[in-house]
């Protein structure tokens, strides 16, 4: 008799828990849709760090939008990424540079309060072509969860695109966040495994 009680209570337990997953999924395409509506062009940029090029093809870019904010997550160390900006003409006040990532999922969920905060409906996402597609589905989670849209931007890259596994593993620790507020990433070296094995 127990048994069948707990059997009954695990079945219901896993139905619940797939169906608050598959209705958080639900919400994002139409928080997306009304960000998109709401604000058809982007309020910022945020440039996901690592690569010179992609912090140099963000100064070129804010140079033709003057009003735009930029974020750049987990970057260059703050004196070259000023310097890049500077000989872009572009001022300091408009540069916001956060070192709190440790990953692609951290550099969404570390920055997107701050994004809610300045009401940004819409940003432009600035990474490498090779790094883009994961970039894009933590985006499409993380930020379209708090009705953020984003305008994804490619810097060319020789590398090729990463494969699935990493694609997967980042979108899991998405649904993680969106449930718990914790993306997992103080678990360094199950995570680190993960990552040297793709």
């Amino acid at each position: 008799m127990i048994k069948w009680y707990f059997r009954q209570l695990k079945k219901y337990w896993i139905w619940a828990l797939t169906a608050l997953i598959v209705t958080l999924l639900l919400i994002i395409p139409v928080r997306l849709a009304i960000a998109f509506h709401q604000a058809p062009q982007p309020q910022a940029i945020l440039t996901l760090g690592a690569w010179i090029d992609r912090e140099e093809y963000t100064a070129e870019l804010a140079r033709w939008y003057p009003s735009l904010e930029i974020w750049v997550s987990s970057g260059s160390p703050p004196s070259m990424a000023y310097e890049i900006f500077r000989a872009a003409g572009i001022p300091d006040s408009r540069l916001h540079l956060d070192y709190r990532a440790v990953d692609t999922v951290t550099n969404f969920t570390t920055l997107v309060s701050d994004f809610k905060h300045r009401n940004f409906q819409h940003l432009y996402l600035i990474t490498s072509a090779s790094h883009m597609p994961r970039a894009k589905a933590i985006a499409t989670l993380i930020l379209g969860s708090r009705g953020i849209a984003f305008t994804p931007l490619s810097v060319q890259s020789d590398k090729p695109k990463e494969p699935i596994l990493p694609i997967l593993r980042d979108v899991g620790r998405c649904l993680l966040w969106i449930l718990t507020g914790r993306t997992g990433a103080s678990l360094h070296p199950a995570i680190n495994l993960l990552q040297i094995c793709v």
